[in-house]
């Protein structure tokens, strides 16, 4: 009885709109309360047990890498050199959006700051040359979502903290789709700019290329720098992402010299906030997870999928459809500490390796960052191009569904994604 009134919470904080950080700590203080074996104390002390972690540092610390990206114009040079790649295709400004992104990724690991700091330049720039406002939303909120799947990406280091799987395979795993997801969005861009006749550029001379090259050649090091470092083992995660923000603040100040002294105590502020929300988010996540195991809803769980579900591809269907509907009103980390404990001993019952069964669930809650009503990509971007929701979603349809086709793919075809970590390092798997 306690568990159905605790759902019922749960599902009118939702609808009221209260932010869903402290839903999950509400709904954790009732149902502790209303348990006479588990102490009050219980929920303070999972709340803070949960973000105690050193592997968490590295979320404020990517954050913190691509704030100081950003504030330190380095968005423009990688735009820039996007630019002298791609332009030159029909609708080239929306390709170097979408290559850009997939740059950016390789730094920053937060599809939101790719959404703030790429879209603020591209999408006025993109309705400038005569793109309509849905394509440039679309385009911007949808290819941001690479964020969280190019290496290096907070959701599997997450996740990695989560089930102890290999952060460095996860990471190695995620290049393939996220340029597969990208390739396909230019495909599907290059197809739109035939039918509206969408501008583009005179072809950059190889001078000008190199130029650009040589120019945006420190911060295109920084993903070298942090994949390489972690999957020979030369740094953790986290001293990765310590390493990557140090390295964007000297190249910003020293090399670029487009970030002062005085530029800091905001770029921290803004970085304090952002990741705050997400770490109060895991914290009370964390403690909803100890009164979801004293109810033994992993049990519950793996005795369902046992009784009722006897192949391992429809139990892959149901992670992706559950994922893909927790993820319209959920962020991604507070989703994976919730359920990720609960379908992992099912998973390993059908023999899913982590690492596959991580690079899924991150792929699908990738999507959530586009889909109403918690999309804060998709949100970001209507509000730079003042587009409504509505027509935001509808724009980015298309875009979605390209993403779930690589994601049917990885998910049912593993070894698209995991030949390269398979090849460069194979002991990186169980």
């Amino acid at each position: 009885m306690i568990g159905i009134l605790l759902v019922l919470i749960f599902l009118v904080l939702m609808f009221i709109g209260v932010p869903i950080a402290f839903v999950i700590g509400i709904v954790s203080f009732i149902g502790v309360f209303s348990i006479e074996t588990l102490p009050e104390v219980t929920v303070p002390i999972r709340m803070l047990n949960g973000i105690d972690s050193f592997v968490l540092l590295a979320v404020p610390l990517f954050i913190l890498a691509a704030n100081l990206m950003n504030h330190g114009k380095i968005s423009q040079k990688l735009i820039d050199l996007s630019l002298s790649v791609v332009g030159h295709i029909r609708g080239g400004l929306a390709h170097s959006n979408i290559l850009v992104s997939m740059i950016f990724a390789g730094v920053s690991g937060a599809a939101q700051a790719d959404t703030a700091g790429v879209g603020k330049i591209l999408i006025p720039n993109m309705k400038k040359q005569g793109y309509d406002t849905d394509t440039a939303v679309a385009v911007t909120a949808a290819s941001s979502t690479i964020g969280v799947i190019i290496p290096p990406s907070i959701p599997m280091i997450i996740f990695a903290g989560l089930t102890n799987a290999s952060i460095g395979a996860l990471f190695l795993g995620g290049i393939v789709p996220g340029i597969l997801i990208g390739v396909g969005m230019m495909t599907f861009i290059y197809i739109m700019a035939l039918k509206r006749g969408y501008p583009r550029s005179e072809r950059a001379s190889m001078g000008t290329f190199l130029k650009l090259v040589f120019e945006t050649l420190p911060a295109l090091l920084t993903p070298v720098i942090i994949i390489g470092g972690i999957i020979t083992g030369f740094f953790t995660a986290t001293e990765a992402a310590a390493v990557a923000s140090l390295y964007t603040l000297v190249i910003s100040m020293f090399y670029y010299k487009t970030l002062k002294v005085s530029d800091l105590p905001g770029i921290l502020k803004d970085t304090l906030a952002l990741s705050s929300l997400s770490l109060f988010a895991l914290a009370a996540a964390s403690a909803l997870g100890e009164l979801m195991s004293y109810y033994q809803l992993s049990v519950v769980a793996q005795q369902f999928f046992v009784d009722n579900i006897g192949t391992k591809w429809l139990f892959i269907l149901i992670i992706i459809a559950f994922f893909l509907f927790i993820g319209t009103f959920m962020d991604a980390i507070p989703a994976m500490i919730l359920f990720v404990p609960i379908i992992l001993p099912t998973a390993t019952l059908f023999e899913m390796d982590p690492v596959h069964l991580g690079l899924i669930v991150v792929m699908t809650l990738a999507i959530g960052l586009i889909t109403p009503p918690y999309g804060l990509c998709l949100l970001l971007a209507a509000k730079i191009g003042g587009l409504s929701i509505e027509r935001s979603l509808v724009a980015v349809l298309p875009y979605i569904l390209i993403v779930i086709v690589v994601l049917l793919f990885v998910a049912f075809f593993p070894d698209i994604a995991f030949f390269l970590p398979k090849m460069i390092n194979p002991g990186l798997f169980l």
